[in-house]
């Protein structure tokens, strides 16, 4: 039986993913590959749609049921977190209408617990890549942005409002979780496929021009400099393991929105 496979088609997924999906590791069975947005991916998951799945962190309380949580291939770390954009640094957030990538991305769960206090009239769900040039042109009065926009919002003479990130980091020492990696429960054994993710981010990582036209394939117009800036701030070694601070940092984001009436309580990792 193949095994389906869905994630973005970012550069730390292709650079990640590259040897599994490409028949590269010894004993993994067919795979069937699915490039979709993250706000796709976290309603598919919903939906049991797929055997592995990339998906919001901020997801998770509605999958655990069906889905488990892989301690490797997804992404978490520091200097790594949304920002908030506008055009003026002098940009009111009450009352304003604010674009989003995805009403369950961790991105928008780290904005409200950000904003508490802050009222924005109107939350609108946007393509990320639509987000800089609608806040650009009025279409909105500010954006939430994630991936490669830390490395582009200049361009498009944005300011930052706020770096999510280093408000999560300042508040809580933990890393940022952003994205997870999940087995459906009695499609895929978890164990198996963790090693085989590993596997996959330690060929990546030693042997990076294998995957080099797969990720530039996929990279949505993204310029080589900006790939590369992007692996490097994705991949790191909470993709390989989460460990106890990844895992920590994932209670830490649950139990505090649980705790704020924005998500549903889940049991904690650790």
């Amino acid at each position: 039986m193949a095994l389906s496979i869905a994630v973005s088609p970012c550069p730390n997924d292709t650079f990640v993913f590259h040897a599994l999906v490409h028949g590269l590791i010894p004993g993994t069975p067919e795979i069937n590959l699915t490039f979709a947005d993250v706000d796709v991916t976290n309603t598919a998951a919903e939906r049991g749609e797929f055997d592995l799945v990339k998906v919001s962190y901020a997801a998770l309380p509605w999958l655990l049921d069906n889905y488990d949580l892989l301690p490797t291939g997804g992404a978490l770390g520091r200097g790594c977190g949304p920002l908030v954009l506008a055009r003026s640094a002098d940009q009111d957030l009450t009352g304003a209408t604010v674009a989003v990538p995805g009403d369950r991305t961790t991105a928008y769960l780290l904005f409200r617990l950000w904003a508490a206090g802050k009222q924005p009239a109107k939350i609108e769900v946007v393509p990320f890549h639509q987000i800089m040039p609608g806040v650009a042109a009025g279409t909105y009065d500010a954006g939430l942005v994630i991936h490669e926009a830390r490395f582009t919002y200049q361009r498009y003479d944005l300011v930052a409002l706020a770096d999510l990130g280093e408000w999560w980091e300042a508040d809580t020492g933990l890393p940022i979780p952003l994205g997870a990696i999940l087995a459906k429960k009695g499609a895929v054994d978890p164990a198996q496929a963790t090693e085989w993710i590993r596997n996959s981010v330690s060929m990546a990582w030693a042997n990076p021009d294998a995957s080099r036209e797969f990720i530039l394939a996929n990279a949505q117009e993204m310029e080589p400099e900006v790939v590369r800036q992007h692996i490097e701030l994705y991949v790191n070694e909470f993709t390989l393991d989460l460990g106890r601070d990844g895992l920590a940092a994932a209670d830490a984001l649950l139990q505090r929105s649980a705790a704020a009436g924005l998500t549903p309580s889940v049991k904690p990792f650790l």
